[in-house]
């Protein structure tokens, strides 16, 4: 899945999509080590957009990306040493 289709997603379907990618990555491991299969690059990729969905979740969380325009990193500093 592209990055932006994932900034896209709501927070439930960010929730649903990692527990997929994750039972995804878990299921092909089990295959690797059984011998079944030979997924090492999609393991790569299954990994990677695990990270993806993660650093997108906390971005949301912390209020990196989207937050207002008055309170950037610089002002927030501002506001948090104000408040003293």
């Amino acid at each position: 899945m592209e990055l932006a289709k994932i900034r896209n997603l709501s927070d439930a379907e960010l929730a649903h999509q990692e527990r997929v990618t994750a039972e995804q990555l878990f299921r092909l491991r089990f295959q690797v080590a059984l011998g079944q299969n030979d997924g090492v690059k999609k393991i790569r990729l299954l990994r990677k957009e695990i990270a993806q969905i993660k650093t997108v979740a906390r971005e949301r969380e912390l209020r990196i990306r989207g937050a207002s325009k008055d309170l950037t990193p610089a002002t927030a500093v501002t506001k948090k040493k104000g408040a003293r």
